[in-house]
């Protein structure tokens, strides 16, 4: 693992930024009302996105730190009125199992040390949020959730889009089938990333490229939109440039098989101009959203009012609702079950882009959340 090299390019960037698991949950004080979060690692999803969230949120609120780069660790202080006392580092981050005030910690570190992190914090008695992709593998995903269980702690998966109204509104379109049966779908997410710099294109913390990265957006979005699991992946390399990715891709295609008999197509990039959309076809209508899968920027393929709904602050939502979860001692929509899923059939779509052959799902874990 590089983590002295990301904490190096960290600390350059600030110079330059098919069950539900359940659990008993007994908050740690008793009497408040909001669950305590520690974000761990602050790059610009913390920074950007999931900080302000926190401003936003009914039923938690920003507890604590943890980073790697101490010229952060005031910053923070200040902005968030964070305790001293609830801010770590890599180091000592196992002492957060004696801080009361932290429930919840969400790991937002490259895909390659969440599976560190996410287990540390579960042996240290908190809950766990991990961003996606859950890990650089499914073996590495089923001991995160073999994890949670042994500590019997709950572990989420940072899916914000099921709790975006657009994004459910297309998965009770298509699982309902309100237009009738889904005949194809096609998806595509992608964007520009040119940077030898970034940890993004190291495969070590990285586990791949835009497949790992936003592609597992397209492959969620088939998934909850179909209703349905694949069968079977065909999977191609596109990348243009192999001598700059290296290890990585730059681009792939792969198209699922269902038992239906539909083709599910998708691609992903980083080498293209920026790409998000989903649409699918049925006998009477296509429907579908562009952009997808962007922070709050849906739109209906056909703007004739088929998606008409006002945008949320989904992490907010997403970061609420898994506090709630716990307090009531409710199913998660987003179970690390789900995430270990999509690692499973992220594998076998890296085996077929590598043999270049049709490769079956059979075993996928069974785990669907029908709307």
């Amino acid at each position: 693992m590089k983590r002295r090299s990301f904490l190096k390019k960290s600390a350059l960037g600030l110079a330059a930024i098919s069950t539900m698991p359940m659990c008993n949950f007994i908050p740690s004080k008793p009497d408040k009302d909001k669950l305590g979060v520690a974000l761990v690692g602050l790059g610009n999803y913390s920074t950007s996105i999931l900080a302000p969230a926190l401003q936003e949120t009914q039923h938690c609120y920003l507890a604590g730190i943890v980073t790697g780069t101490p010229e952060k660790e005031g910053i923070w202080i200040d902005r968030y009125q964070i305790p001293e006392s609830n801010v770590y580092n890599y180091d000592n981050f196992d002492e957060i199992a004696d801080n009361k005030d932290i429930d919840i910690v969400y790991v937002v570190l490259p895909n390659g040390m969440h599976a560190e992190y996410t287990i540390r914090a579960l042996k240290a008695g908190k809950h766990v949020t991990c961003e996606k992709p859950m890990a650089n593998n499914y073996a590495d995903a089923v001991s995160m959730v073999e994890a949670a269980k042994k500590a019997n702690r709950r572990l989420s998966i940072g899916y914000r889009l099921h709790y975006d109204p657009f994004n459910l509104e297309l998965m009770r379109l298509g699982q309902k089938q309100v237009y009738g049966p889904i005949t194809k779908t096609d998806a595509a997410f992608g964007f520009p990333l040119r940077n030898k710099e970034h940890w993004r294109l190291d495969k070590t913390l990285a586990g791949g490229g835009p497949l790992m990265d936003v592609g597992i957006y397209t492959l969620q979005g088939t998934i909850y939109t179909m209703g349905q699991l694949p069968k079977s992946v065909k999977a191609e390399d596109r990348t243009k440039d192999k001598a700059y990715y290296g290890d990585v891709e730059g681009s792939i295609a792969w198209e699922f098989g269902f038992e239906s008999g539909v083709k599910s197509t998708m691609y992903t990039t980083y080498e293209d101009p920026y790409i998000d959309y989903l649409r699918a076809t049925t006998a009477k209508r296509e429907f579908g959203l562009k952009p997808c899968f962007a922070y709050g920027g849906q739109s209906s393929i056909e703007n004739d009012g088929l998606f008409d709904f006002q945008r949320v602050n989904q992490q907010a939502l997403q970061m609420d609702a898994y506090a709630m979860n716990l307090m009531e001692n409710t199913p998660c929509l987003v179970p690390g079950e789900m995430g270990a899923r999509d690692m499973f059939i992220i594998d076998r779509i890296y085996e077929s882009m590598e043999t270049g052959k049709e490769v079956s799902l059979a075993g996928v874990p069974e785990i669907l959340h029908l709307v």
